[in-house]
């Protein structure tokens, strides 16, 4: 056999048993999914078919939808955007250092990186809803509790997504400014952060079409914001008030992710 041939033959033993590898992922995954669905409920079909007739009888109540008290929402709309915006803020002004100290090669020793990691991983293991919840026990209700509810959530978020930026970027800028030199903090400012910045304005312009969105279910937990109107006319069973709340919602979430596309286009 002609060492052609050998090659060839190892090339597709090695190709035949990445083959049943990734078979054998297949069916792991289908399998897990198969049974989390037979656990929910999800192949329930008797019970699936029972609930069309209610949802068609909400969906019949909500059309037409009821405009009737449009001016009223214009107010909570403005709460529910500017409460997604500040809470955006307030995430992206803690992430940078954080994420700077949870980067295996920007902090300052392993007790430092671990405890910043602790933190993102804390930040971002608590729904921003619970945390709502006990803000709003808190400090009171408004818009408050629901800033303090997103941004600390989306800290966890955004300052995993800077930390983990910043291991992947290139060394070399790193490598120059270090034979100039540099201290820890120039090399950082000098060296890590202009290779991240435009990754982080994308993140933070991710984060706010995701926050905005969030910030209505804010509402129905007592944080104020078009969630506070639209849960009162769901107490009250008004599903044509309810269907014209979100569609004033999808609106402004479309307009947000319009304003969204035209920043990421800017910062490229």
């Amino acid at each position: 056999m002609s060492m052609n041939d050998r090659s060839y033959e190892s090339t597709l033993a090695l190709y035949q048993k990445r083959l049943w590898w990734l078979i054998g992922q297949s069916a792991v995954v289908f399998i897990i999914i198969a049974v989390c669905g037979f656990y929910t409920g999800l192949f329930d079909t008797e019970r699936l078919f029972e609930g069309i007739p209610s949802i068609l009888q909400i969906l019949g109540e909500g059309i037409p939808p009821n405009f009737s008290d449009l001016k009223d929402w214009f107010k909570p709309l403005i709460d529910t955007l500017a409460m997604s915006i500040a809470g955006t803020a307030l995430a992206v002004f803690f992430s940078i250092p954080l994420g700077i100290l949870g980067a295996r090669n920007s902090s300052p020793n392993l007790l430092v990186y671990q405890i910043a990691r602790l933190i993102l991983n804390t930040l971002r293991a608590i729904p921003e809803l619970i945390m709502g919840i006990l803000f709003v026990a808190a400090v009171g209700f408004g818009a408050l509790p629901g800033v303090l509810a997103l941004g600390l959530h989306s800290i966890g978020m955004v300052g995993k997504f800077i930390s983990e930026s910043i291991e992947h970027v290139d060394n070399g800028p790193i490598e120059a400014v270090e034979a100039a030199g540099a201290t820890k903090f120039q090399i950082i400012t000098h060296g890590i952060l202009p290779q991240v910045l435009p990754q982080i304005a994308d993140v933070t312009i991710y984060r706010w079409e995701f926050n905005f969105r969030a910030s209505t279910v804010m509402g129905m937990v007592g944080a104020g914001g078009i969630g506070l109107e639209l849960m009162s006319a769901l107490r009250l069973m008004r599903y044509d008030e309810v269907t014209a709340i979100l569609l004033v919602i999808l609106v402004m979430v479309t307009l947000v992710d319009g304003i969204g596309i035209l920043l990421r286009k800017r910062f490229k």
